[in-house]
């Protein structure tokens, strides 16, 4: 029982750091732009971002909880591999965040589970996918790099269009329309922080009904409601404190963001996003907000890109899982230590 609680503890710190980590994919665009005062985007955001995982269903959180398994794995075990996985993701999230790097918590929690399940209870416990995918089903570990690996491509070409749109829709205004892009905004960042809320959150979610299941306190893997309102506090409160190191990255180092562009990014993001949370694809936020501005930069001045951030940004998202796996690993044998041969 106090591992169980212990694990509870962890999926819900995971979720704050989280939120804490992924504040600036949501308010970036909107502090660069001058849109809101700090004051009204708190607001905003932290009200949709706690709406998000009590609206937005639980299809996120059913693909994460699933894509190990850990049934037949002693429960001490099986709740020592969580502990290892989490602590992996949340070392991974507090040292790109020191850094002011964006880097995918999502990347991060699969790398920590995959590294932490394989050292301790070997791959078969890990459902890859493979064979279900040679006869044309998503699943498992193929389903969720399959939305971690196409979101930012997505997330890119829509950017890149939505541009297009707004520019073409624009054309005739006057800069006096800035004003009416930036009241546009209270909209398009309410709507994703809902989104991310709706789809991050799940993670956790997903992390926190499994614990409940392999300690033995819930027969079958249903999300509580309790689990959901304490997950949509914890990654309220992550996104209330504020990674704002990573601010100056999204909103200023890749591509110079005026109002057009700020809509044009909330806009892409939210509806990848949220349609994402709705068939059950576990994205990163973080990586669909930084290729829709650098999808919008192409479409404008592709020379103004600033792709050497670009690919810094590329070669952080390219190392998360392995990096987290690490750190997950080594955590599984100091966990070890402290609770005897488990």
């Amino acid at each position: 029982m106090i591992l169980t609680i212990l694990t509870v503890v962890i999926v819900l710190f995971f979720d704050y750091t989280n939120g804490f980590h992924d504040a600036a994919n949501i308010v970036a665009t909107i502090i660069a732009s001058r849109a809101m005062t700090p004051v009204q985007a708190v607001i905003i955001v932290g009200t949709f971002e706690f709406l998000g995982p009590l609206l937005g269903g639980t299809a996120v959180a059913n693909t994460i909880g699933k894509f190990v398994t850990l049934g037949d794995v002693q429960a001490v075990l099986s709740l020592a591999i969580l502990i290892s996985g989490l602590v992996g993701a949340i070392v991974w999230n507090l040292a790109t965040w020191y850094f002011g790097i964006p880097s995918s918590s999502s990347h991060a929690l699969v790398g920590g589970l995959i590294g932490a399940v394989v050292v301790s209870a070997g791959m078969d416990n890990v459902v890859w996918g493979f064979s279900q995918l040679m006869h044309g089903q998503l699943t498992g570990i193929m389903k969720v790099l399959a939305s971690l690996i196409l979101s930012p491509i997505i997330g890119f070409w829509a950017g890149f269009l939505m541009l297009r749109l707004l520019s073409i829709l624009l054309f005739t205004a006057t800069p006096s329309a800035n004003t009416g892009l930036r009241y546009a905004q209270f909209v398009t960042a309410a709507g994703l922080a809902f989104s991310h809320g709706a789809n991050d959150a799940q993670k956790s979610m997903g992390m926190l009904t499994l614990a409940l299941l392999l300690g033995g306190f819930i027969p079958t893997f249903e999300v509580p409601f309790w689990v959901m309102l304490a997950c949509a506090i914890a990654i309220t409160l992550g996104i209330l404190s504020g990674g704002w190191r990573i601010v100056r990255t999204l909103g200023f180092a890749i591509y110079r963001v005026r109002p057009i562009h700020a809509l044009s990014s909330q806009l892409t993001s939210a509806a990848v996003i949220l349609t994402a949370s709705f068939i059950g694809a576990p994205v990163s936020t973080t990586h669909v907000v930084a290729t829709s501005i650098m999808g919008i930069g192409s479409s404008e001045r592709p020379k103004a890109v600033r792709w050497k951030k670009a690919k810094d940004i590329a070669i952080t998202w390219v190392i998360t899982i392995p990096g987290s796996a690490l750190v997950a690993i080594q955590t599984f044998a100091l966990v070890n230590l402290f609770i005897g041969k488990v």
